[in-house]
């Protein structure tokens, strides 16, 4: 049976041998605008890793469109760099694009030396928190031809083809918004007025540049007030009669308070939204966002939703998912978990991306030699961190032998995939566990290292992965028999009545908080029975999809919730919270658990906050109880993970590799 996903398709003029599509991601890899190795490596990966087509950036048009940790395309001297970059990925096999932008009340005067930013309108950006300039007509007619130049110079530098960036809210969505746009001059005011620098700025690129045109644009911009999609669905129609060659469909602004990229969101799940602008136009459609499998790519093109896919991180993740979904090896691919950790919020931090499931993305560029004598290496723990232990130290060409207590391998992962919309993480936990398999690694489950097994095997090297035990905290009470430990909670060994107090408020308390409620809610399978049937008003549904009939309460010593999340995933987090109505309690100090409830201790005085089942949340502490008995043995052992210290799964994940890679 034919492949829709391996099928050959056109963009433009431009033939592409599958319907993979790697969309342009800022990197913070390049140096002062310019291209770096480290930039080359990483697009050199996903180029012989099978995808067919590949956008870099974005690129800048002028100073103010960008800043210096993104590849440059407004001044000649920029080209070199491009021109090593496009023939980094020919030489990998795929097609490659640059996606050219300005980010308009987006950037941020302390990227841009001090300079102010512009936009269509003197607007403040919730994002940055700064008011641009507004432009003057001789400015916009200066942007427009902006663009163009920096499309001539992709076009020399040898790509095949060029996007634009239309969405998001930077330059070109913020002059099609009325939010944004308070002009009362021939580039704002009416649609048409509103649309015109976009459509401006693709007829100048048409004309000064022969490449086929990519544009992405938003299928809704979910911002109050703002443009929707009906509004982009005409934008899309009005952009293929200016001589576009297709559309690459994105979601949101960054302004948005509509989850977009964490795990939550379900995979595909704005897919619809390429489906609405494909039955509007007769050019090539292109879907993205949280599409990390082959199969949910399959289903979407074969269903008529689009005729190419956008896989992003799915590809930062693992470079290889084209190739070992051509080639029937599906089964050893590593899917994006959509935690951000390495992505997104290593952006904020102005820092470069890599990944939480792919330890060498971002490190291309660094050599690994096999190892000149292979050593026999003892992984203990197969959690996240021991199983990247084992498959680093393997692939140096060591031989092996990963131990695990329990019955499977997982580790916290398995507790970090429980909650409501993080099943993502065990997912990852499968993975790991299929590449182990496929390495030849002896795993041998249900098996604790003690004195006896250590000189009975003998190892050159010990790597110690085996995590970490929840805190038992120093309340009185906290031995009652309404008292669970969060962990036991998320693994099913507990349960919970109707009044609950969480106490602490990191990531684990509110993942626990979140599954409580969601528990006591109509399950998705029943709601859409309800809704397709019209057997409740719409608002009576959402009602019952996010009322629990729990009480719960999350009390926490410091003044916010949340504090170990990521950027990206905090928020979201704390809209959960909201709309599940879990109550909270900051700044107060747990003091006594009783058969009542939990006494607390703040500003106010002590008060006792009642509870059938009390949650502890509070923290975990290193397990580590092998690493004397190594040092007495004299065998060289590396603690990783919660073993060495309580950290998150990025961490042990990149601990694991290290320590495989520095076996010598």
């Amino acid at each position: 049976m034919n492949d829709p996903l391996f099928s050959p398709w056109k963009l433009g003029h431009l033939a592409l041998k599958n319907r993979i599509l790697m969309p342009a991601m800022h990197l913070n890899m390049a140096d002062d605008y310019q291209v770096t190795d480290k930039l080359c490596a990483f697009y050199a990966a996903r180029a012989k890793g099978g995808a067919g087509l590949i956008g870099v950036g974005y690129a800048s048009i002028d100073l103010l469109a960008a800043h210096i940790g993104h590849i440059g395309a407004h001044d000649d001297s920029h080209i070199p760099g491009l021109t090593r970059l496009a023939e980094t990925i020919h030489v990998g096999g795929a097609k490659t694009f640059v996606q050219l932008n300005h980010a308009g009340r987006y950037n941020h005067s302390m990227l841009t030396d001090g300079l102010q930013p512009v936009a269509p309108s003197a607007v403040p950006s919730r994002l940055t928190g700064e008011t641009p300039r507004e432009l003057s007509d001789n400015e916009i007619e200066e942007l427009i031809s902006a663009f163009a130049a920096a499309a001539q110079r992709v076009a020399a530098a040898g790509f095949d083809a060029v996007e634009i960036l239309a969405g998001t809210g930077y330059i070109i969505s913020e002059f099609l918004s009325p939010l944004t746009n308070k002009r009362q001059d021939r580039w704002g005011g009416s649609l048409e007025n509103r649309m015109r620098f976009g459509l401006e700025v693709i007829k100048a690129v048409k004309q000064e540049c022969n490449l086929p045109l990519l544009v992405r644009i938003n299928g809704n911009d979910f911002m109050p007030g703002g443009i929707g999609r009906e509004t982009l669905q005409q934008f899309a129609s009005e952009l293929e009669k200016a001589g576009v060659d297709g559309l690459s469909i994105n979601v949101g602004w960054h302004e948005a308070q509509m989850p977009q990229i964490v795990t939550k969101v379900p995979r595909g799940a704005f897919a619809y939204l390429a489906r609405n602008i494909r039955q509007q136009v007769s050019i090539p459609v292109i879907a993205g966002h949280r599409i990390n499998d082959p199969d949910t790519a399959r289903e979407l093109i074969g269903q008529g939703w689009c005729d190419a896919v956008a896989m992003g991180r799915a590809l930062i993740a693992d470079p290889e998912l084209p190739n070992k979904a051509a080639g029937g090896n599906e089964q050893q691919l590593v899917h994006c978990v959509a935690c951000g950790q390495g992505c997104f919020d290593a952006l904020f931090k102005f820092q470069q991306v890599e990944c939480l499931c792919n330890p060498r993305a971002g490190h291309e560029d660094e050599e690994i030699s096999p190892a000149s004598t292979s050593q026999m290496v003892l992984v203990v723990g197969g959690g996240a961190g021991g199983m990247s232990a084992a498959l680093s130290a393997a692939r140096q060409g060591h031989r092996v032998i990963l131990c695990e207590k329990s019955t499977r391998l997982g580790g916290q992962l398995d507790l970090a995939g429980a909650p409501p919309g993080r099943e993502e993480f065990s997912v990852l936990a499968q993975d790991l566990a299929h590449q182990i398999a496929a390495a030849a690694i002896e795993t041998r489950l249900e098996t604790s290292v003690d004195v006896e097994l250590l000189q009975q095997i003998q190892p050159d090297r010990v790597i110690l992965a085996t995590g970490g035990k929840p805190l038992a905290p120093a309340i009185p009470g906290s031995d009652l028999p309404h008292v669970v430990q969060a962990w036991d909670l998320l693994q099913q060994k507990a349960t919970a009545g109707k009044r609950v107090v969480v106490i602490g408020g990191g990531a684990v308390g509110i993942e626990s908080a979140l599954l409580l409620a969601e528990e006591a809610t109509l399950p998705a399978e029943t709601l859409k029975f309800l809704l397709v049937h019209r057997a409740e008003d719409p608002e009576e549904l959402y009602r019952l999809a996010t009322q629990s009939n729990r009480e719960i309460c999350i009390v926490e010593m410091i003044n916010k919730l949340g504090r170990n999340f990521g950027k990206t995933t905090r928020w979201t987090m704390l809209q959960d919270l909201e709309r599940y109505a879990v109550q909270s309690r900051t700044k107060v100090k747990v003091t006594r658990i009783t058969p009542e409830g939990v006494l607390l201790e703040s500003e106010e005085g002590e008060e006792l906050l009642p509870a059938d089942t009390v949650v502890l949340a509070i923290g975990t502490r290193a397990e580590n109880p092998l690493q004397s008995i190594c040092e007495e043995l004299n065998i060289p052992c590396t603690t990783i993970g919660d073993a060495r210290k309580p950290a998150m799964v990025f961490d042990a994940v990149h601990q694991g590799h290290k320590a495989g890679q520095e076996v010598a």
